[in-house]
Protein backbone atom coordinates (compact mmCIF):
# COMPACT_ATOMS: atom_id res chain seq x y z
CA UNK A 1 0.00 0.00 0.00
CA UNK A 2 1.35 2.95 -0.98
CA UNK A 3 2.08 5.88 1.98
CA UNK A 4 -0.43 8.94 1.95
CA UNK A 5 2.10 12.06 1.40
CA UNK A 6 1.56 14.38 4.83
CA UNK A 7 -0.21 17.86 4.22
CA UNK A 8 2.87 19.80 5.58
CA UNK A 9 4.65 18.38 2.68
CA UNK A 10 2.21 19.10 0.11
CA UNK A 11 2.30 22.77 1.19
CA UNK A 12 5.94 23.33 1.32
CA UNK A 13 5.91 21.32 -2.11
CA UNK A 14 3.50 23.83 -3.66
CA UNK A 15 5.00 27.35 -2.05
CA UNK A 16 8.70 25.57 -3.80
CA UNK A 17 6.86 25.23 -6.94
CA UNK A 18 5.21 28.62 -7.16
CA UNK A 19 8.56 30.18 -6.47
CA UNK A 20 10.52 28.60 -9.41
CA UNK A 21 7.41 29.25 -11.72
CA UNK A 22 6.92 32.86 -10.53
CA UNK A 23 9.29 34.10 -12.51
CA UNK A 24 8.24 32.23 -15.83
CA UNK A 25 5.29 33.39 -15.33
CA UNK A 26 6.27 37.15 -14.79
CA UNK A 27 8.02 37.17 -18.11
CA UNK A 28 5.46 36.08 -20.13
CA UNK A 29 3.06 38.24 -18.57
CA UNK A 30 5.57 41.43 -19.69
CA UNK A 31 6.30 39.82 -22.64
CA UNK A 32 4.98 42.16 -25.51
CA UNK A 33 3.71 40.05 -27.60
CA UNK A 34 2.09 42.42 -29.93
CA UNK A 35 5.89 43.45 -31.20
CA UNK A 36 7.47 40.06 -30.84
CA UNK A 37 9.15 40.30 -34.60
CA UNK A 38 10.11 44.24 -34.13
CA UNK A 39 11.85 42.87 -30.62
CA UNK A 40 14.08 39.93 -31.42
CA UNK A 41 14.97 41.64 -34.77
CA UNK A 42 16.71 44.53 -32.43
CA UNK A 43 17.95 42.30 -30.57
CA UNK A 44 20.10 40.44 -32.74
CA UNK A 45 18.26 37.06 -31.85
CA UNK A 46 19.05 34.95 -34.13
CA UNK A 47 23.39 35.24 -34.29
CA UNK A 48 23.01 35.38 -30.58
CA UNK A 49 21.09 32.16 -30.57
CA UNK A 50 23.66 30.81 -33.12
CA UNK A 51 26.44 31.62 -31.07
CA UNK A 52 24.87 30.18 -27.97
CA UNK A 53 24.47 26.99 -29.76
CA UNK A 54 27.56 26.34 -31.15
CA UNK A 55 29.60 27.80 -27.64
CA UNK A 56 27.25 25.52 -25.27
CA UNK A 57 27.82 22.39 -27.76
CA UNK A 58 31.43 22.84 -28.63
CA UNK A 59 31.86 23.70 -24.43
CA UNK A 60 29.41 20.29 -23.45
CA UNK A 61 32.06 17.86 -26.10
CA UNK A 62 35.09 19.33 -24.32
CA UNK A 63 33.62 18.69 -21.00
CA UNK A 64 32.75 15.08 -21.66
CA UNK A 65 36.90 14.83 -23.51
CA UNK A 66 38.21 16.51 -20.55
CA UNK A 67 35.60 15.25 -17.84
CA UNK A 68 35.14 11.49 -18.41
CA UNK A 69 39.07 10.84 -17.82
CA UNK A 70 39.22 13.10 -14.92
CA UNK A 71 36.00 11.06 -13.37
CA UNK A 72 37.79 7.67 -14.03
CA UNK A 73 40.99 9.01 -12.11
CA UNK A 74 38.87 10.53 -9.16
CA UNK A 75 36.22 7.16 -8.97
CA UNK A 76 39.11 4.19 -9.99
CA UNK A 77 42.83 5.21 -8.81
CA UNK A 78 44.95 5.51 -5.61
CA UNK A 79 46.71 8.56 -6.19
CA UNK A 80 48.08 10.84 -3.39
CA UNK A 81 45.96 13.74 -3.04
CA UNK A 82 42.88 12.27 -4.60
CA UNK A 83 40.58 14.09 -2.47
CA UNK A 84 42.30 17.81 -3.34
CA UNK A 85 41.92 16.96 -6.64
CA UNK A 86 38.22 16.51 -6.46
CA UNK A 87 37.96 19.65 -4.46
CA UNK A 88 39.96 21.66 -7.24
CA UNK A 89 37.57 19.90 -10.12
CA UNK A 90 34.22 20.81 -8.37
CA UNK A 91 35.30 24.28 -7.68
CA UNK A 92 34.00 25.90 -10.45
CA UNK A 93 30.24 25.10 -9.13
CA UNK A 94 30.49 26.92 -6.16
CA UNK A 95 32.74 29.78 -7.18
CA UNK A 96 31.42 32.40 -8.39
CA UNK A 97 31.73 33.03 -12.36
CA UNK A 98 33.35 36.47 -12.35
CA UNK A 99 35.97 34.96 -10.06
CA UNK A 100 36.52 31.97 -12.18
CA UNK A 101 36.66 34.72 -15.35
CA UNK A 102 39.47 36.73 -13.65
CA UNK A 103 41.16 33.55 -13.27
CA UNK A 104 40.93 32.69 -16.94
CA UNK A 105 41.85 36.22 -17.33
CA UNK A 106 45.74 35.48 -15.70
CA UNK A 107 45.99 32.22 -16.60
CA UNK A 108 45.20 32.10 -20.64
CA UNK A 109 45.06 36.26 -21.20
CA UNK A 110 47.72 37.54 -23.61
CA UNK A 111 49.39 38.70 -20.60
CA UNK A 112 48.79 35.43 -18.37
CA UNK A 113 51.14 32.70 -16.99
CA UNK A 114 50.19 30.60 -20.45
CA UNK A 115 48.52 32.94 -21.95
CA UNK A 116 51.70 35.11 -22.63
CA UNK A 117 53.51 31.82 -23.94
CA UNK A 118 50.71 31.32 -26.21
CA UNK A 119 50.90 34.32 -27.93
CA UNK A 120 54.25 34.68 -28.20
CA UNK A 121 55.39 31.26 -29.66
CA UNK A 122 52.34 30.36 -31.39
CA UNK A 123 50.30 34.17 -32.16
CA UNK A 124 47.27 32.43 -30.40
CA UNK A 125 44.79 34.76 -28.28
CA UNK A 126 42.08 33.15 -26.51
CA UNK A 127 40.83 36.39 -25.08
CA UNK A 128 37.68 38.10 -26.88
CA UNK A 129 37.39 35.46 -29.57
CA UNK A 130 35.03 32.62 -30.22
CA UNK A 131 37.13 29.85 -27.99
CA UNK A 132 37.59 32.10 -25.34
CA UNK A 133 33.63 32.11 -24.70
CA UNK A 134 34.07 28.06 -25.49
CA UNK A 135 36.84 27.98 -22.47
CA UNK A 136 34.90 29.61 -20.27
CA UNK A 137 31.52 28.31 -20.26
CA UNK A 138 34.21 24.72 -20.24
CA UNK A 139 35.54 25.61 -17.42
CA UNK A 140 31.81 26.25 -15.60
CA UNK A 141 30.33 22.90 -17.01
CA UNK A 142 32.96 20.23 -16.60
CA UNK A 143 32.58 20.11 -12.73
CA UNK A 144 28.82 18.51 -13.59
CA UNK A 145 30.37 15.69 -15.96
CA UNK A 146 32.98 14.90 -13.90
CA UNK A 147 30.22 14.32 -10.73
CA UNK A 148 27.64 13.04 -12.89
CA UNK A 149 30.52 9.80 -13.97
CA UNK A 150 32.40 9.49 -11.09
CA UNK A 151 28.82 8.28 -9.39
CA UNK A 152 28.10 6.03 -12.10
CA UNK A 153 31.58 4.60 -12.29
CA UNK A 154 31.37 3.98 -8.42
CA UNK A 155 27.75 2.65 -8.38
CA UNK A 156 28.98 -0.34 -11.44
CA UNK A 157 29.41 -3.36 -10.10
CA UNK A 158 32.92 -4.30 -10.27
CA UNK A 159 32.07 -7.68 -10.86
CA UNK A 160 30.80 -7.33 -14.35
CA UNK A 161 34.57 -6.00 -15.51
CA UNK A 162 36.36 -8.96 -13.33
CA UNK A 163 33.93 -11.73 -15.54
CA UNK A 164 34.56 -9.58 -18.83
CA UNK A 165 38.29 -9.81 -17.76
CA UNK A 166 38.39 -13.48 -17.16
CA UNK A 167 36.84 -14.43 -20.41
CA UNK A 168 39.82 -12.82 -22.10
CA UNK A 169 38.40 -9.56 -23.05
CA UNK A 170 41.14 -6.43 -22.85
CA UNK A 171 40.74 -3.57 -20.39
CA UNK A 172 40.23 -1.71 -23.67
CA UNK A 173 37.29 -3.69 -24.74
CA UNK A 174 35.64 -3.66 -21.12
CA UNK A 175 35.47 -0.32 -20.84
CA UNK A 176 34.33 -0.36 -24.46
CA UNK A 177 31.69 -2.83 -24.01
CA UNK A 178 31.05 -3.39 -20.53
CA UNK A 179 31.41 -0.02 -18.96
CA UNK A 180 30.47 2.60 -20.94
CA UNK A 181 26.77 0.76 -21.85
CA UNK A 182 26.34 0.51 -17.94
CA UNK A 183 27.93 4.50 -17.71
CA UNK A 184 25.62 5.68 -20.02
CA UNK A 185 22.40 7.45 -17.99
CA UNK A 186 24.95 8.97 -16.16
CA UNK A 187 27.28 10.33 -19.02
CA UNK A 188 24.06 11.39 -20.60
CA UNK A 189 22.43 12.89 -17.40
CA UNK A 190 25.90 14.85 -16.78
CA UNK A 191 26.13 16.64 -20.78
CA UNK A 192 22.85 17.49 -20.23
CA UNK A 193 23.27 19.36 -17.47
CA UNK A 194 26.81 20.64 -18.43
CA UNK A 195 24.90 21.21 -21.98
CA UNK A 196 22.45 23.76 -19.91
CA UNK A 197 25.10 25.71 -17.94
CA UNK A 198 27.05 26.16 -20.58
CA UNK A 199 23.80 27.81 -22.18
CA UNK A 200 23.43 29.92 -19.51
CA UNK A 201 26.65 30.95 -18.30
CA UNK A 202 27.49 34.50 -17.86
CA UNK A 203 30.25 35.92 -15.60
CA UNK A 204 33.13 34.20 -17.30
CA UNK A 205 32.55 34.46 -20.58
CA UNK A 206 32.01 38.59 -20.10
CA UNK A 207 35.17 38.39 -17.62
CA UNK A 208 37.56 36.49 -20.06
CA UNK A 209 36.36 36.96 -23.38
CA UNK A 210 34.31 40.14 -23.73
CA UNK A 211 30.69 41.31 -25.45
CA UNK A 212 31.41 41.26 -28.77
CA UNK A 213 28.65 40.72 -31.18
CA UNK A 214 29.02 37.73 -33.25
CA UNK A 215 32.05 36.56 -31.42
CA UNK A 216 31.38 36.23 -27.65
CA UNK A 217 27.69 37.48 -27.36
CA UNK A 218 25.79 34.33 -26.41
CA UNK A 219 22.12 34.78 -25.27
CA UNK A 220 22.60 35.35 -21.78
CA UNK A 221 25.48 38.50 -22.74
CA UNK A 222 22.73 39.71 -25.26
CA UNK A 223 19.69 39.97 -22.97
CA UNK A 224 22.38 41.70 -20.31
CA UNK A 225 22.89 44.39 -23.07
CA UNK A 226 19.20 44.46 -24.27
CA UNK A 227 17.64 44.76 -20.85
CA UNK A 228 19.47 48.53 -21.04
CA UNK A 229 17.84 49.81 -24.23
CA UNK A 230 14.86 47.41 -25.29
CA UNK A 231 13.26 45.49 -22.22
CA UNK A 232 10.94 44.10 -24.66
CA UNK A 233 13.60 42.41 -26.55
CA UNK A 234 15.51 41.20 -23.12
CA UNK A 235 12.37 39.53 -22.26
CA UNK A 236 12.12 37.69 -25.72
CA UNK A 237 15.67 36.18 -25.40
CA UNK A 238 15.01 35.29 -22.17
CA UNK A 239 12.08 33.49 -23.16
CA UNK A 240 14.36 31.77 -26.02
CA UNK A 241 16.70 30.48 -23.70
CA UNK A 242 14.02 29.03 -21.11
CA UNK A 243 12.27 27.10 -24.03
CA UNK A 244 15.21 25.55 -25.50
CA UNK A 245 16.53 24.27 -21.50
CA UNK A 246 13.36 22.67 -20.76
CA UNK A 247 12.83 21.39 -24.48
CA UNK A 248 15.79 19.69 -23.70
CA UNK A 249 15.86 18.88 -19.94
CA UNK A 250 11.78 16.96 -20.85
CA UNK A 251 13.15 15.39 -23.66
CA UNK A 252 16.10 13.79 -21.67
CA UNK A 253 13.91 13.26 -18.36
CA UNK A 254 14.17 9.42 -18.33
CA UNK A 255 17.69 9.23 -18.92
CA UNK A 256 18.47 12.28 -15.61
CA UNK A 257 16.28 10.29 -13.31
CA UNK A 258 17.60 6.91 -14.08
CA UNK A 259 21.45 8.58 -13.66
CA UNK A 260 21.56 7.11 -10.06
Amino acid sequence: MRSRTPLPLWILAGFGAVFVSLPLVALLMRAPWDDIAGSLSGAGASEALRLSVVVSLTATALSLLLGVPLAWILARSRIPGRSVLRAIVVLPIVLPPVVGGIGLLFALGRGGVVGQWLYSMLGLQLTFTTWGAILATTFVSMPLVVLATEAGLRSIDRRYEQAASALGASPRYSIRRVVLPMLGPQLAAGAVLAWARALGEFGATITFAGNLAGRTQTLPLAVYETRLTDPGGAIFLSLILVVLSIAVLVAMRDRITRAR
